[in-house]
């Protein structure tokens, strides 16, 4: 099935080189429009009728978000698009949705088209587009919520809900307040670099906790934390100061 395409960037040079890339590598691809500014795109959007929008996020007439704010009811894939490593990503990347960076590496740019192709369940999309929206309104407040992509679908999971991360080899299981625990495939590393800002903290090697979940803090036994739900957790010693200062901020 041949995939409609909408490309929505202000560097002409980029849009032209991203036109080519997906004429060349991507067969299946069509760029049916280009657009350069928020008020273009709106307007090629509401005449055409794409199945995949790659979106600028640093547009000269506003960004990215704009335009999606503007789409009552997106009915098209977007694939993000962007120079910088803001707390946009980290917006995107609570949602779970695809990003490339320029410049863009061809091998990326197949593997977000086949994920584009292969997603069937476009509730839980446009559910994944609200997450992204809320989280950039809030700007770098805390998050309501995360979407996590897990071996059996997306999941969407409160904030507060989150216990802790656990480390699981190349895994990361994540401890809910009601016990039930979620396995995803990423590095806890990566948890810890989009959490870390929100009341998260790593204390071991294996956990990453959630500050607003601890019950109370042990300083026997090498020293561990027991959290609401009983989980106890030990505590590295290089981080028990670090943790009691964080504590104190709450």
């Amino acid at each position: 099935m041949m995939l409609k395409a909408v490309i929505i960037e202000d560097e002409k040079h980029s849009r032209e080189t991203l036109k080519s890339m997906l004429e060349e590598f991507c067969k299946d691809v069509q760029v049916i429009a280009m657009a350069g500014s928020v008020e273009e795109a709106v307007k090629v959007l509401s005449i055409y009728s794409p199945d995949i929008v790659f979106l600028d996020i640093e547009l000269q007439s506003g960004v990215g978000f704009d335009v999606l704010d503007q789409i009552k009811e997106p009915n098209f894939e977007v694939i993000f698009t962007t120079a910088f490593e803001k707390y946009a990503i980290k917006a995107i990347k609570f949602s779970s949705l695809d990003y490339l960076l320029k410049p863009i590496d061809l091998d990326e740019l197949q593997q977000a088209v086949e994920k584009a192709r292969t997603r069937m369940d476009t509730n839980v999309y446009r559910e994944q587009l609200d997450t992204l929206m809320q989280s950039i309104s809030r700007g770098n407040t805390r998050p309501e919520k995360i979407c996590l992509a897990t071996t059996a679908g997306m999941e969407f999971i409160a904030m507060d809900d989150i216990i802790a991360c656990k480390a699981d080899g190349s895994y990361t299981s994540f401890v809910l307040e009601d016990n039930n625990t979620l396995l995803v495939n990423k590095h806890l590393k990566e948890y810890e670099n989009l959490l870390s800002e929100h009341q998260f903290m790593r204390v071991h090697n294996s956990y990453l906790i959630n500050l607003k979940k601890v019950k109370k803090y042990i300083k026997s036994d090498g020293g561990y934390v027991i959290m609401n739900n009983d989980l106890q957790v030990n505590i590295s010693p290089r981080k028990k100061d670090d943790l009691i200062e964080a504590m104190k901020r709450l």
